[in-house]
């Protein structure tokens, strides 16, 4: 059931016993309970049953429950009960004098012990206290219940990071024997769930998760046709020269998702042809998240990598020859330049975002600006023409401040004619470049056939041909 706020509230069992008339009234109370996945002894049932043989034994009446199941408590945000609790408490809404607690570490493992007593004081100064139920002091105000209480928080902190520490460690390991670490598969591959002498029990869809704790998860080749539109687009950048771009307007011309479900981006194709799980290798590590504190991106010597942990449906020198190219192209922008081309897709577009960032040809990754790659005078700039996008929403205004007009209906189909002849005159360039191309390779394969011509050519030290150029020939013309 739930009460009037909508909050989720257990169950509460009283034992009924008649009241006397010289009893005392009992001592309205709120219990707060919560639980992890750190053990059953800690569900809420339980922390439940102790708080109320502890009520009983002091003659208090618990009215309400707060329960965060499931929750961290490492952070207050996620804890929607706890915030409810601290809200009524400041509102003065709360119909209770004393907030019943199972321990210390229930209250949470906050990394900074004075966040843990700030709430605590919050509770306190409204004249309502906090009582541990299985600690083994009372929290009266004393100076050894002061120094207990700092030293279990504390330690409750400790418990967390020793406790992340382990579970990285276990993480790498996983990682070296070949097994996935979360994340989607991606196209082209599928999640294969493992038991723990590796035989297959069944491939996951997207979205489904393991339910055994001693199961593994590897992944495997996809469809065919995934597979094969993979080394497609490999090929297409690798050997043909097309960019993400185009590949992707190829792709969504063709009709193919990707495996989200959605039409192809340039970023989408672009970590495709950065992703080393095409070549079979696990790489893990990329975004750090410990102790719900920020998210952090790596360095690429911190990565942890296994090598040949999945089949490959790439071949390894197409992919390095990719990673080829995209090395050659980079470029290390200065901060002007960061900034330049920050404000001239403002301009453009009339808004940032990371997507719209990472789709932009000429601008670095939004990695770059998430890494704090602009500092100092220019990350204020930055934040400024942010700033300058809220205020004035989706409007797009020209360098002299002024507001553009919006195209009509004639100009945009005049500048999509004059792109699209554009595009035929490259076209035809190109097609003219591959004609000539092709007749004087058909011209030295027929010269190359005449004996008496490669006598001559042999005599005079010219009897041998460019590596390149005599594979394309044997290659192409069987010759």
């Amino acid at each position: 059931m739930s009460d009037k706020k909508g909050l989720a509230v257990l169950p509460v069992k009283h034992r009924r016993h008649p009241q006397s008339a010289g009893e005392p009234k009992p001592v309205r109370a709120a219990q707060y309970v919560r639980m992890s996945t750190e053990h059953q002894k800690y569900s809420t049932e339980n922390q439940s049953d102790a708080i109320r043989e502890y009520a009983e034994k002091r003659n208090i009446q618990i009215v309400r429950t707060y329960a965060d199941e499931g929750k961290s408590g490492l952070r207050l945000d996620g804890r929607d009960a706890l915030k409810r609790l601290i809200e009524d408490v400041q509102t003065e809404t709360a119909d209770f004098e004393v907030i019943l607690v199972y321990d210390i570490s229930r209250w949470g493992r906050f990394q900074d012990a004075d966040e843990s007593a700030f709430y605590e004081y919050t509770c306190k100064r409204a004249g309502i206290t906090v009582q541990y139920c299985a600690e083994q002091f009372e929290n009266d105000g004393s100076p050894f219940s002061t120094m207990v209480k700092g030293f279990k928080r504390s330690m409750a902190g400790e418990y967390s990071r020793e406790l992340s520490v382990k579970v990285f460690a276990g993480q790498c390991r996983l990682i070296e024997l070949g097994y996935r670490q979360g994340g989607p598969s991606g196209f082209g591959l599928r999640r294969q769930l493992v038991d723990q002498a590796g035989a297959p029990k069944g491939v996951l869809s997207r979205g489904e998760h393991k339910s055994i704790q001693t199961d593994r998860i590897v992944l495997i080749p996809g469809p065919p046709d995934e597979i094969e539109t993979v080394r497609w687009i490999y090929r297409e950048f690798a050997e043909q020269g097309y960019s993400e771009q185009e590949i992707a307007e190829n792709l969504n011309a063709k009709g193919i998702l990707s495996d989200l479900g959605r039409q192809w981006t340039r970023s989408a194709v672009h970590q495709v042809l950065i992703n080393e799980k095409y070549i079979g290798n696990n790489v893990w590590n990329r975004i750090s998240y410990k102790l719900k504190k920020k998210r952090v991106r790596n360095q690429h010597d911190m990565l942890i990598r296994a090598e040949n942990a999945f089949p490959a449906i790439v071949d390894r020198h197409l992919f390095e020859a990719a990673q080829s190219i995209i090395v050659a192209r980079s470029h290390k922008y200065t901060d002007e330049e960061m900034l330049e081309r920050l404000r001239q897709i403002f301009d453009r577009t009339g808004f940032l975002s990371g997507i719209v960032i990472n789709e932009a040809e000429d601008l670095p990754s939004s990695a770059a600006y998430d890494q704090k790659l602009l500092r100092g005078n220019r990350l204020t700039k930055a934040k400024r023409l942010i700033e300058q996008r809220r205020r004035r929403g989706k409007k797009i205004r020209g360098e002299d401040g002024t507001r553009r007009r919006p195209m009509s209906v004639d100009a945009v189909m005049k500048k999509y004619r004059e792109d699209t002849q554009k595009k035929r005159a490259l076209v035809r360039k190109a097609d003219l470049t591959r004609g000539r191309l092709i007749f004087i390779v058909e011209a030295l394969r027929k010269i190359l056939a005449d004996d008496h011509f490669r006598t001559l050519l042999k005599a005079e030290g010219l009897d041998s041909l460019p590596r390149n150029l005599s594979g394309r020939l044997h290659a192409e013309f069987g010759g």
